[in-house]
């Protein structure tokens, strides 16, 4: 390995433990601070900015971090096969997130910002999620279990986007937010985008 391989490999693991105690402050219920995680790795908010952005930045990172094992345990363990079985996972991960009190804590304390990196479309996270989502239907599309002749793209970002209005109900609409609700119309729609004609 060549001292630039190394430097980017320090960097990488540098990072990741920036991330882990961003995390950790996030699952506390605590506000992201910069200057306290510089601090505790022993460097200035510069060196650490290089490492992992803005705050806005590292709490995308820590939100995906916190995402992906939910989603995988999500779909780890439903059961079933198409619409039925996206549907499922789709409810057990928007449980998961209404139920976290450290989440709902943070839609509460800041719900501009919250929106904003969740649930725009130019958001790395809504990206990362709506990836991880087309995955799945990719799977059960090459298993048999599933069929449409939408771009699994399109159809990916149309499931997350209901599941936010689901999950994010109380901040968008006043209502109560609903994970049952979410596998009701994500099922409804996967087997509606069965039907869907080819333009």
């Amino acid at each position: 390995m060549g001292v630039a391989d190394h430097s980017r490999t320090a960097v990488r693991s540098d990072a990741r433990e920036a991330v882990r105690l961003a995390r950790r402050a996030f699952m506390a219920g605590e506000r992201i601070d910069l200057q306290r995680i510089a601090a505790r790795l022993g460097v200035d908010r510069t060196t650490l900015f290089r490492w992992v952005g803005n705050r806005d930045q590292l709490l995308v990172a820590v939100l995906t971090s916190l995402a992906d094992p939910t989603l995988r345990d999500a779909a780890a363990a439903a059961p079933g096969s198409g619409p039925e079985r996206i549907g499922r996972i789709l409810r057990d991960f928007s449980q998961a997130l209404i139920d976290a009190p450290y989440y709902r804590s943070f839609l509460q304390r800041d719900t501009e910002r919250a929106l904003r990196l969740i649930t725009t479309k130019a958001s790395p996270l809504q990206q990362h999620v709506v990836g991880a989502v087309e995955r799945l239907l990719a799977e059960e599309c090459g298993r048999g279990h599933l069929r449409t002749s939408m771009r699994l793209g399109d159809l990916a970002y149309l499931v997350v986007r209901i599941a936010e209005s689901f999950i994010y109900a109380d901040l968008l609409t006043g209502d109560p937010p609903d994970a049952a609700k979410v596998e009701v119309a994500v099922t409804a729609l996967l087997h509606g985008a069965a039907r869907v004609p080819t333009p």
